[in-house]
């Protein structure tokens, strides 16, 4: 493996800038080592063909003199679930196979006038749904850390591309830990930020009140780098917050310094421990909570009695607004159309739709559309939505007593690709100590916490920060990344078996 593929966004970027080395030298680095691991991994639906001749116009530009922003030449993974104009934008499903966008995702285009150079568009779970990436049309997604597991999902594919070192940064969404989830199982760091803090213009939506784009790195000063670039107001998304957000980058090196830690009042929710994580999971958060408190922080117990209940709200809510979001794709505007001879609108619409859609995406549909139905809407997606009025109230009381709240960020480490398949209840388990953040529209943030001690395999630990402080994730992030790097003596993927092309 190239020397190049081993560095962070934030060395790569020094290096390109002090011309050390040419973004076109990076990108064929990366995409040598796409070539080299993805036909076991399957990160990538889509490589782009454009990749080099992208890097070579960044590296005429600098040669002129032109002063690049910090990213420019370094290679960056899109979720497939990211409209973009030279590749295909497919959210894993059929029924968008093929499909060709008439403009960029509004984070999409500001990677490129950053000049990131994009290597691809990656696997996900079908729109999004589901926690193992094994619901994508184009088959599963495997973990690099063990290619028998899952690397989370929906965005399986852009957190294994990141741990792969097939790419130095991706882009995702989160709507109930796609994101985080991920990040957890693959030794990575994943950023969820304030609901409308990062445009979702040009992200297809499955729920229009949960979903999320952010950053995927393997550092937290590379996500803040990232998230710098993305983040921001943009008129062409309704529900974009106008703010002055600070630099996320900066936040991050503030961080590493350790200072933040002093004083710093950390909540762990007594709700998301116990029953139902995997005992080497909370041991290695515990451990991470201890090292916290070590260096200065203090450490509160808190109750968030209505967490318990967020699973249920938000796979009520989500299939709700799925199966409105989800009604555009009729085979009359775009998207595959099945022929009826002699058929209906109608009949083209359903044959369609039951070829197009999976499994996983017809029930949740069948499920929205129910809960939305005369005579159940009040008693299931009205009861949803005071639940997560409840649980919104459950973070403001807890953002009284500390400044931030930790949790495990999934109940265990990564599982075995088809243990869960046919169980959805089980899998959407997964997501329990991710879902609360989503419903409550604040940021949140999954950096590694080491190895499991009975499966050897990565656990994460959650950040979660009052809306609008992603900047305080950024810095007691970094703070702890920083303590267990020297505890460790090397960043966790440093010690994953595909660092030099293995897999276990």
């Amino acid at each position: 493996m190239s020397d190049l593929t081993k560095l962070t966004a934030a060395e790569l970027a020094a290096s390109l800038a002090s011309g050390e080395v040419s973004s076109v030298e990076a990108t064929e680095a990366h995409l040598e080592r796409i070539r080299a691991v993805d036909g076991d991994v399957h990160a990538f639906l889509h490589v782009n063909d454009a990749a080099i001749d992208v890097a070579r116009g960044i590296d005429e530009r600098r040669g002129a003199g032109e002063q690049l922003p910090e990213l420019a030449g370094v290679p960056l993974a899109i979720k497939d679930v990211l409209v973009t104009t030279d590749m295909p934008s497919t959210s894993g499903s059929k029924i968008l196979e093929g499909y060709m966008s008439p403009y960029d995702a509004t984070v999409v285009q500001k990677a490129r006038e950053a000049g990131l150079v994009a290597l691809g568009k990656t696997n996900m779970d079908e729109f999004a749904m589901g926690s193992s990436t094994e619901h994508s049309a184009y088959g599963p997604t495997r973990n690099p850390w063990d290619l028998d597991r899952i690397p989370g999902g929906s965005g399986g594919g852009s957190a294994a591309a990141v741990a792969a070192f097939e790419a130095p940064l991706a882009l995702g969404s989160d709507t109930g830990g796609s994101i985080r989830q991920p990040a957890h199982v693959t030794g990575t760091v994943g950023v969820k930020p304030t609901y409308g803090a990062v445009s979702r213009y040009g992200s297809i939506a499955l729920a229009s009140s949960l979903d999320q784009i952010g950053p995927v790195a393997r550092t937290v000063l590379d996500a803040g780098l990232l998230h710098d670039v993305i983040g921001g107001h943009d008129p062409h998304d309704a529900t974009s917050l106008a703010h002055d957000w600070p630099s996320f980058a900066a936040a991050a090196r503030e961080g590493a310094t350790g200072e933040v830690l002093k004083g710093l009042r950390v909540g762990v929710v007594r709700e998301l421990t116990g029953t139902g994580f995997q005992a080497s999971v909370e041991e290695s958060f515990r451990a991470s909570v201890a090292l916290l408190e070590a260096h200065g922080a203090e450490v509160v117990e808190i109750s968030a009695p209505h967490f318990e209940y967020a699973t249920a709200a938000y796979y009520l809510i989500l299939p709700a607004e799925a199966s409105s979001n989800l009604a555009k794709f009729d085979s009359v505007r775009f998207g595959m159309r099945v022929e009826v001879p002699g058929g209906t609108v109608e009949d083209v619409m359903s044959a369609t739709r039951d070829a197009g859609f999976g499994p996983e995406v017809k029930r949740r549909i069948i499920l929205g559309t129910y809960a939305l139905s005369a005579g159940y809407y009040d008693a299931y997606y009205g009861s949803a939505q005071k639940v997560r009025t409840l649980i919104q109230r459950d973070f403001a009381d807890a953002f009284d007593k500390v400044d931030v709240i930790a949790t495990p960020s999934a109940p265990t480490t990564a599982f075995r690709l088809g243990e869960k398949l046919d169980d959805p209840l089980a899998m959407y388990a997964n997501d329990l100590a991710t879902i609360p953040a989503n419903l409550a529209g604040v940021p949140g943030i999954s950096v590694p916490s080491g190895l499991a001690s009975d499966d050897g395999l990565p656990v994460g630990i959650q950040f979660l920060a009052p809306a609008y402080e992603d900047a305080r994730l950024y810095r007691v992030s970094a703070a702890l990344e920083a303590l267990l790097v020297d505890e460790w003596g090397a960043p966790l993927l440093d010690r994953a078996p595909v660092l030099n092309g293995e897999a276990r």
